[in-house]
């Protein structure tokens, strides 16, 4: 049971990680300002739900796109990687400065679900995760890791006024840094297992 709960923690986590909470949380807040606290509340709860979806489509379906397209599931480990280190690399030197958009335009799906939170690293993350899985008990893992990651973004930009005002902008930067961090490392975790794997 420990070994259970600890595989479904570490995963949560690091899905969470992997869809750069501190720059979503920039967006949001930098998009939503002219927003009701209804449409907040809405917008929150779409871009959830739709990270949700996503995650879970591409966590059960990736292998068939293995498949379709002739990749090996150690290529894709490695490309997604490379992709993660990126995104790390980006958010290090994020200025937190985000384009607005119109006020009638819904963001909820474009930019936060896709590219902000499920971004070409992370949806490359998800499908390796999905196609590693072979167990039902692996696959239930992921599942609820996704729901619980899935919710930690939901909450989050409910709560992001008062986020924003306990940490303030230089706080989210501060945070945005470290998750840059936390994924450069998981990408090089990534990338060294595909190689390993290749090479075996």
């Amino acid at each position: 049971m420990d070994t259970i709960f600890s595989e479904f923690f570490s995963t949560a986590l690091k899905l969470f990680a992997l869809m750069t909470p501190p720059a979503v949380l920039s967006a949001f807040l930098s998009e939503t300002k002219s927003y009701s606290a209804e449409r907040k509340r809405s917008t929150a709860i779409h871009t959830g739900v739709a990270v949700f979806v996503i995650g879970v489509v591409l966590y059960f379906f990736g292998e068939s796109i293995f498949g379709i397209f002739g990749f090996t599931l150690d290529a894709f480990r490695i490309g997604s990687g490379v992709l993660l280190f990126l995104t790390a690399v980006s958010l290090m030197n994020e200025t937190m400065d985000h384009q607005a958009m119109s006020g009638d335009e819904d963001i909820s799906v474009v930019p936060l679900a896709i590219p902000l939170c499920m971004g070409p690293a992370s949806i490359g993350t998800v499908m390796v995760m999905g196609a590693s899985a072979v167990s039902l008990r692996e696959r239930l893992i992921g599942a609820s890791a996704l729901l619980v990651a899935s919710g930690g973004i939901l909450l989050l930009l409910l709560m992001a006024e008062s986020v924003e005002k306990v940490l303030r902008r230089t706080g989210i930067a501060v945070l945005s840094k470290l998750t840059g961090l936390l994924l450069a490392a998981i990408a090089a975790q990534v990338i060294f297992t595909g190689i390993h794997s290749f090479l075996q």
